[in-house]
């Protein structure tokens, strides 16, 4: 139940707060009061879109909130506070369930339960196919086929996709074929590995500083031990020095220093000796095997305009596309497969639907028929659904079969007189017929979660006898469960339990639109100007 609801800066709405009583709230006022903007602001309350440009002229965002007594999971009434802001700068709303932060789309999951509405425009709704086969759908005695068959068809559309991606990708290799095989072929020669190139360049590199190496080796033993090695020189000159000495004895450290350095000597060739191997080709690894392998790589680089590591990739993609070129008879026959009984399993839930749509269909024509003649139609008034056969998947041909699924999708029919044939609601209905149609609709379809009322001049077209029976049934509602009932009539107006009138001021240049509640005086003049009165 809609206990309290207050808007503020919606529209012409500055500060409006509304308390609605249990069963019947009447809102009246002249046309063009603003009475629609109150429900809009339920709608836009419970999850229904609506743009900046209603915000209040001059104010930063239009702010709707609304107290709704709910029963909790154990049966105990308790307090569901709504709130939703909506900015005038960028359209945006925000949504808070009992002032926590919460989302659009747990709002919209709450909607069924808290109101169900009700306007003239339902009027052209009732009027399309499609949303008397979605009015149907919601008498169904498994509501939860219609989730089963969504689960089901995605699975068969799931399927389809992945054939068709199957079959172009096939194509797509198979055009390509030629070119992947001379690929693999050109690849295959070579075989380069991962990180080949930088190795052998890195090896390369190493044998560079050998040769390098080696020479200076070789220059140094040369030195050490040519034609004169320097050993036996530096002997020969200290022995010099040391005859030198005795007629002068300055060359006494000379000599020392020479027999110094030709003991040196003595370590410095076997130290030369140990620095590496013999020769510049030495070990596992030869320049030239190197430097063709670069080549062969180098010309494989530029065959393919790709660097090796790409080509590494290539290769193994090349690879995998020839394979799956080879064995994808045996993936599309699996895909087939798959099709085939994900097309059963559809097969199988439409077969529950159409069934459950048939028998639903017989349940809600009575129904609809009864509540027709509580409202002043005639006792041989009749509705009736006819089915369509909709056509969701076109498979091949099988035993006993098309290989064609179809929904039986309903339209609804209505005999209002007897000897007529039933002929569909917009070739015969009048306003004030689909009025009381919406009307009887509404009843039935809130019967099990007894949301809020809303029928905003839902009596349109009706008048005399039949306002009184129409009249007669909202009150019948009433004592069910909670209704607001925007209303023109005075007969319906003086129902309510609680009355409300919205009006439209003008003060300082600035247009207002209000809504009070009214005492019984006022209610009283209020019947009165409805009636035409002053």
């Amino acid at each position: 139940m809609l206990e309290l609801l207050r808007i503020r800066d919606l529209a012409l709405i500055e500060d409006a707060e509304l308390e609605f009583a249990p069963g019947m709230n009447a809102l009246t006022g002249e046309t063009g009061a603003g009475k629609s903007f109150i429900v809009r602001a339920i709608d836009f309350l419970t999850g229904e879109p609506m743009s900046a440009d209603l915000v209040r002229p001059g104010k930063d965002k239009a702010v709707v909130e609304a107290v709704f007594v709910v029963q909790s999971a154990e049966g105990a009434a308790e307090d569901l506070i709504i709130r939703r802001e909506l900015s005038a700068e960028t359209g945006r709303s925000r949504v808070f369930l009992n002032d926590r932060l919460s989302s659009l789309d747990a709002l919209r999951e709450l909607r069924a339960g808290l109101v169900l509405h009700t306007s003239q425009h339902g009027q052209q709704k009732l009027l399309q196919p499609a949303y008397q086969a979605k009015i149907l759908d919601t008498f169904l005695p498994e509501p939860g086929l219609l989730a089963e068959r969504d689960a089901a068809l995605a699975e068969v559309a799931a399927r389809i996709q992945a054939r068709a991606d199957l079959a172009d990708k096939v194509a797509e290799l198979s055009r390509q074929r030629e070119l992947l095989e001379f690929q693999r072929a050109e690849i295959s020669k070579v075989d380069p590995q991962p990180g080949e190139e930088d190795d052998l360049l890195a090896r390369k590199a190493g044998l560079k500083d050998t040769e390098r190496l080696e020479e200076a080796r070789a220059r140094a033993l040369e030195a050490l031990l040519g034609e004169a090695p320097l050993a036996a020189l530096l002997g020969e000159l200290s022995r010099t020095l040391g005859q030198l000495s005795v007629f002068d004895e300055s060359f006494t450290a000379d000599r020392d220093a020479a027999e110094d350095y030709r003991h040196q000597l003595a370590g410095l060739e076997s130290r030369i000796r140990r620095m590496g191997p013999g020769g510049a080709k030495g070990g596992e690894d030869d320049i030239e095997a190197i430097e063709a392998r670069l080549f062969e790589l180098a010309k494989l680089k530029r065959k393919l305009g790709r660097g090796l590591d790409e080509i590494v990739h290539l290769g193994r993609e090349v690879e995998e596309n020839l394979s799956f070129l080879d064995s994808c008879a045996l993936d599309a026959a699996r895909l087939e497969r798959e099709e085939a009984e994900a097309a059963r399993k559809l097969g199988a839930v439409l077969e529950r639907l159409n069934e459950a749509r048939k028998q639903a269909a017989v349940t809600l024509s009575t129904r609809l028929g009864q509540e027709l003649a509580g409202l002043g139609f005639s006792e041989h008034a009749r509705v009736e659904f006819a089915f369509e056969p909709y056509t969701l998947y076109s498979g091949p041909p099988s035993e006993g079969g098309d290989g064609t699924l179809s929904e039986l999708r309903a339209r609804l029919l209505w005999v209002p007189n007897p000897g007529q044939p039933p002929r569909p609601l917009d070739k015969i209905a009048s306003g004030g017929e689909l009025s009381r149609f919406l009307l009887a609709l509404a009843g039935l379809r809130a019967e099990s979660a007894l949301p809020t009322l809303i029928f905003d001049e839902v009596d349109a077209g009706i008048g005399g006898h039949t306002l009184t029976r129409v009249g007669e049934r909202l009150l019948a509602l009433a004592g069910r469960q909670q209704m607001i009932l925007i209303t023109h009539w005075p007969q319906l107006a003086q129902l309510a339990r609680r009355h409300f009138q919205v009006r439209k001021d003008v003060i300082d240049g600035q247009t207002y639109t209000g809504c009070a509640r009214l005492d019984a005086a006022q209610i009283e003049a209020e019947l009165s100007r409805m009636s035409g009165g002053r």
